[in-house]
């Protein structure tokens, strides 16, 4: 557990530090994200983003697992 800890932190902090250049990146504006915008009410719900993170972490551990 306290390794997992460590790993996890220190996965935020090289996120955090990385924030600049991965905010640039269009996720959560992909085709198929839902985006409406009423009078005084927008609801974005990024389902095809949401989709593509799970895939690529699914992978991810599936690889490191093995």
């Amino acid at each position: 557990m306290q390794r997992l800890l460590i790993v996890v932190g220190l996965l935020l902090v090289v996120a955090g530090v990385a924030w600049p250049w991965l905010s640039k990146f269009p996720l959560g504006h992909l085709p198929g994200d839902i985006h409406i915008v009423r009078a005084g009410f927008s609801l974005h719900f990024p389902i095809v983003t949401c989709i593509l993170i799970s895939l690529v972490l699914s992978i991810l551990i599936w690889i490191f697992r093995r």
